[in-house]
């Protein structure tokens, strides 16, 4: 099945050629043609694997149908995000598959000034793609009138109710027209997020790819047991022994967060630290440094496990592992997208052996357990302290060096320590053929 099969105009089919797709994935393929038909769906499938384009290309497709009205523009589309960097991709996905209709959107989130907002707002949109919060700022204000919404999406549902964001949610719905397209997408569908489905969607179409809670299929899993005051040590010494290049790490707190960035770059590798307590200004800057590979490693909480895209991010490190099972599957979907392999490993204490053991169970599998060998405490320290080669020289270990997919790049296998014991684990789940978080997600 190719795009052109699905019932979208030439205006959207040629802004989804110009990314270089060609073949949507399976959960583009299960949602636009019902999207499309007005229903209301609740879809799920794997991180990665294009929901934002699976929902942005029908309702840019239902908008134009519709026709414009006349007059001052007013806002026909909600998109509510958890984060804000979720927000700003969701927004970036809008505008490029948009950049041939007439058709206007604006972000809204916390963290910056809301005056520049007001006046997007006031000059009319037809799309408002915002967190909660805020949005309810500009509500209240009256700065945005949500009486005309045709079309309301819910994007990473569980991570919304995950934080508290239940109240919020009821508050902008019941700023919304009864008459209504409601869509509600997540990558996890715990029983709460079923319920809160049934009371916003009305005879939903229920689309889901893959095994339920799966991890994509392109990651490969490993758990490291250490003492918790092992760890610093034994992740320096993976980064280094192993060259890797590109490092997403997971902590529990913002404290521990900022003390692990410290800790690395004495050891050498340049770092940056992503959480709450950050300015979106720092936040967007060091998201911005990791990606053009001006830092090697980014340590974030569980803010970046949504909202964070990096096509070839090849590596993720769980240094804490999360207290709430799902988180798992967020946090290393951050790799193994577009349809490039990636390797999450997990460094697990004493303590957290009994998170494994939930995680596990969620995923229905049991995670290989690799040994240190090689490894030595403090062997870190060995290691030639290496900075980052210049702006632009960026190397992702274990994958394409300066390419793009269809690009002539091939992928290679991760040459990173203890590759080779133990085979590959995979889950069942579909592999990313079209747009992904890249281009959609």
């Amino acid at each position: 099945m190719s795009f052109d099969s699905l019932g979208l105009s030439a205006a959207l089919l040629r802004a989804v050629a110009e990314q270089g797709y060609t073949e949507p994935t399976p959960i583009q393929r299960g949602v636009i043609p019902v999207v499309l038909a007005g229903r209301d769906v609740m879809g799920g499938a794997q991180t990665g694997t294009g929901k934002t384009a699976g929902f942005a290309l029908p309702m840019l497709e239902r908008l134009m149908a519709a026709g414009m009205p006349a007059g001052h523009r007013r806002v026909r589309a909600l998109i509510l995000t958890p984060t804000r960097e979720l927000a700003a991709q969701v927004a970036e996905s809008v505008r490029t598959y948009g950049k041939h209709v007439p058709l206007k959107s604006a972000v809204i989130f916390g963290g910056v000034s809301i005056n520049p907002q007001i006046a997007e707002l006031r000059r009319g949109v037809d799309i408002v793609i915002a967190t909660p919060g805020r949005l309810l700022d500009h509500v209240q204000q009256r700065h945005v009138d949500l009486s005309h919404v045709e079309i309301f999406v819910l994007d990473e549902a569980d991570r919304m109710l995950d934080m508290g964001f239940l109240p919020d949610i009821r508050r902008v719905i019941a700023s919304l027209p009864r008459q209504r397209q409601s869509l509600l997408f997540s990558a996890t569908f715990p029983d709460d997020i079923r319920q809160l489905a049934n009371k916003l969607l009305r005879e939903p179409v229920s689309v889901e790819v893959g095994q339920r809670n799966a991890t994509a299929d392109r990651i490969e899993q490993a758990v490291y047991f250490i003492d918790k005051g092992g760890k610093r040590d034994l992740l320096s010494w993976l980064i280094g022994s192993g060259d890797w290049r590109q490092v997403l790490v997971f902590t529990r707190t913002k404290h521990g967060a900022n003390r692990l960035a410290e800790q690395l770059d004495q050891d050498g590798i340049s770092t940056a630290a992503i959480h709450g307590n950050k300015s979106q200004g720092a936040r967007t800057r060091a998201l911005a440094d990791f990606k053009r590979g001006a830092v090697r490693v980014l340590v974030a909480t569980d803010i970046a496990a949504r909202g964070l895209d990096i096509n070839e991010l090849p590596h993720v490190v769980n240094y804490d592992l999360p207290e709430v099972p799902e988180h798992y599957v967020h946090r290393i979907g951050r790799t193994g997208r577009a349809g490039n392999e990636g390797l999450a490993i997990s460094l697990v204490a004493g303590d957290e052996r009994s998170l494994l053991k939930e995680i596990e169970r969620l995923l229905r599998q049991q995670l290989p357990v690799r040994n240190l060998d090689g490894y030595t405490p403090r062997a870190r320290e060995q290691l030639p302290k290496r900075r980052e080669q210049p702006q632009g020289q960026n190397r992702h270990d274990g994958h394409r060096q300066g390419g793009r997919p269809g690009h002539g790049a091939q992928p290679q296998r991760h040459r990173g320590h203890g590759h080779s014991q133990g085979a590959r684990q995979r889950t069942n789940g579909a592999r990313a053929q079209g747009p992904g978080r890249g281009g959609s997600r």
